[in-house]
């Protein structure tokens, strides 16, 4: 019998609880401020949007020093005088990264 007493207030309050909790609309589009907001981040996703598709892959300031092309095989070499990334392109040409121990087992390059 002693259970019943908390059961049956636990109930009471979890069904209290649940029904207070509105299933109608959100007033948060009624609020003419908050539809402005709304309204000005969708134009400047809309500006956003046709600035990415207005430029293409490519574009801008290229390094002269990176070959253009795909990359086929790299080599990392640690514990020499001259730790490095080396990166073979497609082309036959190759680029070469330094590398520092940034801590145990960590190292950095570029």
């Amino acid at each position: 019998m002693k259970r019943r007493h908390f059961v049956l207030p636990f109930m009471a309050v979890a069904c209290l609880t649940i029904s207070s909790c509105s299933s109608g609309p959100s007033s948060f589009g009624d609020d003419p401020t908050n539809q402005a907001a709304l309204e000005r981040l969708e134009l400047r996703v809309n500006q956003l949007e046709r600035k990415l598709s207005s430029t293409t892959p490519g574009d801008g300031d290229l390094d002269p020093n990176v070959p253009a092309g795909p990359l086929q095989s790299l080599t990392l070499r640690l514990g020499t005088d001259d730790d490095r990334l080396r990166l073979y392109w497609a082309d036959g040409q190759s680029s070469d990264l330094l590398c520092s121990e940034e801590g145990k087992g960590v190292w950095a390059c570029g």
